[in-house]
């Protein structure tokens, strides 16, 4: 399982004044890429240029120019 949370950023960084969160199941085998593209299908951003830094059990996705942050966190 993973958690999603969705969130605004101030100054870089999480700010967290709103947020969307979901738990979701997805096979544990998971590839990044698969896991990023599902995440961002989630959050409605398909088609928006993203960075992405993988922190081993959590992901950041940085959406370029929305002052937002999407993050990926496996729950076990």
């Amino acid at each position: 399982m993973f958690r999603f949370e969705y969130t605004d950023t101030f100054a870089g960084e999480a700010n967290y004044s709103w947020v969307k969160r979901e738990v979701v199941q997805l096979p544990e085998n998971i590839s990044d890429r698969s896991l990023v593209r599902a995440a961002k299908a989630w959050a409605g951003l398909n088609g928006v240029p993203c960075d992405t830094d993988n922190y081993g059990d959590t992901i950041a996705i940085r959406p370029r120019n929305i002052t937002t942050v999407l993050f990926v966190t496996w729950e076990g």
